[in-house]
């Protein structure tokens, strides 16, 4: 174990030193390495404002001491505690570890990474630390040394002596989950991913929670989520699909994997003193304000599952389309791949789940003055048109994700502000041919095949939106209408 724990080490050091290229947007090839990935944090200083601090946060346990790091050999800037917030995101920075000697994950990660603990436990307690029994499989593109290093620690000689994986399979082994306490207890042998710099959230500190709760009553809270924030971090079993950072089979929905600290279940939790937890029932994008349903109760989270499940939970949006969509059933196909932006085609494919929505009105409204867009960082994503946008109201008949985003676009009218879907659109506008998934695509043969089609379609995409878009979750409700509710104006108006 030791010669193990050596080499693992050595890894981490060497890929390090090598200053490899971020996770962030890499291809699942790469993402899956085997050790640490190295950062480029050059000329990237830690900013943060001076916000009001959540007064009810306690991040770090009674039994850790804050302390102030020491200078650091490494060339990461030093890292004092995760609020106040930063104004900012930071590159990403996640690090794969093998625990070479058992005990408390705090100790383990502070001396691993050379992190003071006082960050260490703020990590844990957004909940940006992952732990496997087993390291999981490297990818093809590992290095021999990584792949020798791997097959000597999951070895049967050296598996066969560890309990806590007796009687599991392989998957059940690899699997990751959260670490929950500081004083967690890691044997020697496990995996641990840490997201050393969790995706922030600044607008959860901007926003009164309470004015923005609809209802509350003894099952479930109703709030009107405010745009550019998540609902909360989730994960869903999927047999076929493997997308997640070395977790097969695992997909992630909604929220960050790195932060259950900044989320509106969170946040409406404390603005309602609550002692007990809100559960997520269902997802809207962090770009997306209105209607989200929050469970105070396991069962009643499972019950509105299954209401969902059984199409009984009707949901209307508000729409500020940068062109006119005609009144009616508008149908496409989605790509069946979890990873943003969803492609969608107009003509039936195979194994393409069908998107369905109805556009029950549209009128033509003024574009947004720029104190409104500066106000809610409505982002010009260089839509030529800008004298008239148009509110449309749908009824989303089918729930999949982006589907609203992705089908506007896809009939020429994106959503304003959308910097993942508008950029598509305006290409598809100038020239149709760069669709292969577009109505013209008979008049504009594509030669290459469909992987590369796919990749091309892909590169025309923009990034996701920093904060707010032209979509609003205006009304909800289910049981045939017994429960309805409604959110406030658009930020639009």
């Amino acid at each position: 174990m030791a010669t193990i724990a050596a080499g693992f080490a050595s890894i981490i050091v060497n890929l390090r030193a090598s200053n490899r290229r971020t996770l962030a947007g890499a291809p699942v090839s790469l993402v899956r390495s085997l050790a640490a990935s190295a950062h480029s944090l050059n000329n990237n200083n830690w900013t943060s404002l001076q916000r009001k601090r959540f007064q009810s946060s306690a991040l770090v346990s009674p039994d850790v001491t804050p302390s102030t790091p020491a200078a650091s050999p490494s060339r990461y800037p030093e890292y004092h505690r995760l609020l106040p917030c930063p104004s900012e995101n930071r590159p990403p920075r996640v690090e794969h570890l093998v625990v070479s000697v058992g005990g408390p994950v705090l100790e383990y990660v502070c001396k691993a990474l050379d992190l003071p603990p006082s960050y260490v436990a703020d990590l844990i307690h957004f909940g940006a630390v992952y732990y496997a029994l087993v390291c999981p499989e490297p990818p093809p593109t590992a290095t021999p040394e990584e792949i020798r290093i791997f097959k000597e620690a999951t070895a049967p000689s050296v598996l066969m002596k560890r309990s806590s994986i007796k009687g599991k399979t392989v998957r059940e082994a690899q699997k990751t989950f959260r670490i929950t306490h500081v004083n967690e207890f890691v044997e020697a042998g496990t995996y641990l991913r840490v997201h050393v710099h969790p995706k922030r959230s600044p607008r959860c500190y901007e926003i009164d929670w309470k004015s923005r709760i609809i209802a509350v009553t003894e099952s479930y809270v109703v709030l009107d989520k405010p745009a550019g924030t998540s609902v909360c971090a989730s994960w869903l079993f999927c047999s076929d699909v493997r997308y997640d950072l070395w977790l097969p089979g695992w997909l992630y929905v909604g929220g960050t994997t790195d932060n259950l600290e900044e989320s509106c279940a969170t946040f409406a939790t404390r603005a309602l003193g609550f002692t007990e937890p809100l559960k997520t029932t269902h997802q809207i994008d962090n770009c997306t304000e209105g209607c989200l349903v929050l469970a105070r109760t396991k069962e009643y989270c499972s019950v509105f599952h299954g209401k969902i499940r059984d199409k009984k939970v009707k949901k209307l949006y508000l729409a500020l389309a940068a062109a006119p969509l005609p009144v009616g059933v508008i149908t496409h196909y989605m790509r069946r791949v979890n990873m943003a932006p969803r492609l969608i085609s107009e003509e039936f494919i195979k194994g393409w789940p069908l998107c369905q929505l109805e556009v029950l009105e549209c009128k033509k409204v003024p574009w947004r003055n720029s104190v409104t867009e500066a106000k809610y960082c409505v982002e010009d994503c260089g839509w030529p048109s800008k004298d008239f946008a148009y509110e449309c109201k749908i009824n989303l008949l089918t729930g999949r994700t982006h589907q609203i985003r992705a089908q506007l676009a896809a009939c020429g009218a994106p959503i304003v502000s959308d910097s993942m879907y508008m950029p598509a659109a305006i290409a598809e506008l100038i020239s149709p041919a760069v669709n292969p998934f577009g109505k013209y695509k008979r008049q504009y043969p594509i030669e290459n095949d469909e992987a590369v089609s796919i990749q091309e379609r892909v590169a025309y995409h923009g990034k996701e939106p920093s904060v707010a878009i032209g979509l609003q979750a205006c009304q909800i409700s289910w049981d045939d209408g017994e429960h309805f509710y409604e959110a406030g104006s658009p930020w639009w108006r």
